[in-house]
């Protein structure tokens, strides 16, 4: 008996590297696993169903079910076909990861208007679609469900070159703060992980290249096999770094600042702004 069983698992992108790990992972602990990729490479580009069905074959191999899926994360249509090979084939969905993405790296002054809306189109609308018609469906399958989203450091802390990806992933930490509000009382809890590993969205980062098997997806996959454990029922609207086994939280942080009695003058705020500012710089 393994921590999932008798559940039902989808994870998006699955096709290859964090994704591939955790629909992997889910599926040695007894799930039941949807394995949903496009096919195309990390820009978004081509289409085949060859990257899910590699991976639904590993999990069989294994002694698993899994069902691959080849819709796009990025429709409300495609996201309710996810669900629906849930439902089709498994009768139910208990867990969603949603991990798909793709990059279209460019500052901001070359940036087409098509490379922006394609990463918010896979990240935040592909989260915010499959979040919407999970949440639907276990609001009426009851009790509980569990969500875990993928949000990024480039999100978080910004990085030179992703305007896109960074819009992106900053949408997915407010959606993810956001919805575990609105789904407590269902029973549902939204968590999100901000991962750093080896994969082919990271290929040509020098410093990620060269820690090798210390960033590989397999250290990421289980803090996601946690959230979406019983053990973590009590846990929603958290954000949690995965680095190389490294674990730890992000918040949103505010300090004391000052505060005038009254209307402030610029100048007065350039003078207290040693207080304002959370470091003093």
């Amino acid at each position: 008996m393994g921590l999932f069983t008798g559940k039902v698992a989808i994870v998006t992108g699955a096709g290859n590297g964090l994704g591939r790990s955790h629909a992997l992972a889910f599926a040695k602990e007894g799930a039941k696993v949807v394995v949903n990729d496009l096919g195309g490479d990390r820009g978004g580009a081509g289409l085949s169903n060859m990257a899910a069905d590699k991976v639904v074959e590993e999990i069989k191999a294994a002694g698993g079910d899994a069902v691959g899926n080849y819709d796009s994360v990025s429709t409300i249509e495609g996201a309710s076909r996810i669900l629906w090979s849930a439902l089709a084939k498994f009768g139910r969905a208990d867990i969603l990861v949603n991990n798909a993405g793709i990059l279209r790296d460019k500052t901001m002054v070359n940036m087409t208007q098509g490379e922006l809306d394609l990463v918010l189109d896979v990240h935040l609308r592909g989260t915010f679609f499959c979040t919407q018609v999970m949440a639907r469906h276990l609001k009426v399958q009851g009790p509980g469900g569990r969500i875990i989203n993928t949000t990024s450091l480039s999100g978080l802390l910004g990085n030179f070159g992703q305007a896109n990806y960074s819009a992106a992933k900053a949408g997915i930490y407010g959606l993810t703060r956001t919805t575990s509000m609105e789904f407590a009382k269902m029973g549902i809890t939204v968590n999100a992980i901000a991962p750093v590993a080896l994969t082919r969205m990271t290929s040509d980062i020098d410093m990620v290249k060269s820690a090798g098997d210390q960033l590989a997806p397999d250290r990421v996959t289980p803090m996601v096999i946690f959230l979406a454990s019983e053990a973590a029922k009590d846990i929603t609207g958290k954000i949690f770094g995965c680095q190389g086994g490294r674990f730890f939280e992000y918040r949103m942080q505010e300090n004391t600042g000052w505060t005038k009695d009254g209307v402030a003058t610029s100048a007065e705020i350039a003078e207290n702004m040693k207080k304002i500012l959370i470091d003093g710089k």
